[in-house]
């Protein structure tokens, strides 16, 4: 399959049409106002469907690496939010409501990723709770809408253990059974805080995975020296383990609050070892520095965590939105850095997703848009790229393998 992008700017740069062949980029030429798709089809041969850019931004396609597609309300009539505090106070919360909403779970998850792709997101990776209550039923939901929608978007799951893998019998057995179904990556979450055994909890996390040859996740809202101490624990085991690469740290807010030392400690090791990170642009102090992160060639992407759910009325399948949260949260102004923002949600997360994928080398680096690279991409409206971050515009078109799967944020055949 062969496509003609024509009239677009690549990262906003100057007027541009760009050929796809067989899901990647095969040229990106200046415009050229008389060019037919015959001109462009050369020895590529074969038809050329045209997509006209009219001047648009053309960047990567969205990468959501932090997603809960399990326990999503999108669509549904806004509800008052009834979680407590704590973790264990939430999860109980969302146990006690997620079965009883206005509308069947899979039509929820499907709505929910469909409303994804249509604006711009391609790339997911969504955590599956896996718990005594809910077993695989979440898991299955998931599973089905990654099924639905392959030939629009790539989907990871994560089997995910919300409530911890030792505080309920039975759990470890059931998030074995999610990883024989096809679970893509292995979850952890607060070692220390919730499960309180760090060792224990960490050895199935590692055990789980290296059995079933799946990378991890962990799930860390430990703050200060406590996160610090269970991240050491993880950087550990991934050095003695050989899985460098292999490990996400998703949240880990405050990373970033102990002291400058550590700070740059942690970075260096997580550099090391490639370990990646998954951030949800929360609004809070001591997180790791973005550009420090870039320049020492972390991997780091973004995700929307929940959306509307039992957790948080926050949300709402954007990620151009939480784009322009990341940027706010870190109280960024300069384009660089808002442009940056957009690197992180967009070929970051790939990165995160894929470790041999093109990486970030610096908070100015721009790729994705060159010839080899996969035809991931969006058709945005906006001056410049940080505009576009700042308008988020409407006017849209999504391709996936090369193929425009969305366009005016409606899903497409």
């Amino acid at each position: 399959m062969t496509t003609l992008i024509r009239a677009v700017r690549p990262w906003g740069q100057a007027l541009s049409d760009v050929l796809l062949k067989d899901g990647k980029i095969a040229g990106v030429e200046p415009h050229d106002p008389v060019r037919t798709p015959a001109d462009s089809s050369g020895p590529l041969g074969g038809s050329v469907t045209v997509v006209e850019g009219r001047g648009r931004l053309l960047v990567p396609s969205f990468s959501d690496v932090h997603v809960h597609l399990d326990s999503t309300r999108i669509g549904l009539p806004f509800r008052e939010h009834t979680g407590g505090p704590g973790v264990w106070t939430m999860m109980m919360n969302d146990r006690q409501n997620w079965r009883h909403a206005e509308v069947p779970l899979q039509e929820r998850v499907n709505h929910t990723l469909g409303r994804m792709i249509a604006r711009g997101t391609t790339r997911v990776r969504s955590y599956a709770q896996v718990d005594v209550d809910c077993r695989l039923e979440r898991f299955d939901a998931v599973l089905a809408a990654k099924e639905q929608f392959k030939d629009q978007a790539d989907v990871e799951i994560i089997a995910f253990p919300q409530a911890g893998l030792l505080l309920e019998d039975g759990t470890v057995p059931l998030m074995e059974e999610a990883l024989r179904a096809g679970a893509n990556v292995m979850g952890g979450i607060d070692p220390c805080s919730l499960d309180r055994d760090p060792a224990r909890h960490l050895d199935l996390v590692f055990g789980l995975a290296e059995k079933y040859q799946v990378p991890i996740d962990i799930h860390l809202h430990e703050p200060g020296e406590l996160g610090v101490f269970s991240t050491d624990l993880v950087l550990e085991r991934t050095r003695a383990l050989g899985m460098q690469g292999k490990v996400t740290m998703s949240h880990a807010y405050q990373l970033g609050s102990v002291s400058e030392a550590t700070t740059h400690r942690l970075i260096e090791e997580f550099a090391e070892l490639d370990v990646s990170m998954a951030s949800v642009a929360p609004a809070q102090s001591g997180q790791l520095p973005l550009p420090l992160l870039a320049e020492a060639g972390v991997r780091v992407g973004l995700g929307e965590d929940g959306q509307r759910d039992y957790w948080s009325p926050y949300g709402n399948t954007d990620m151009l939105d939480r784009t322009w949260q990341l940027a706010f949260t870190h109280g960024f102004r300069r384009d660089e850095l808002i442009e940056h923002c957009l690197a992180i949600a967009t070929v970051g997360g790939a990165s995160v997703l894929d470790p041999a994928a093109t990486r970030l080398k610096g908070s100015a680096h721009r790729p994705g848009l060159e010839a080899g690279d996969p035809a991931e991409l969006l058709l945005v409206d906006g001056e410049t790229v940080a505009s576009a971050v700042m308008d988020r515009g409407t006017d849209r078109t999504v391709i996936h393998r090369g193929r425009v799967v969305a366009d005016q944020l409606q899903l497409l055949p």
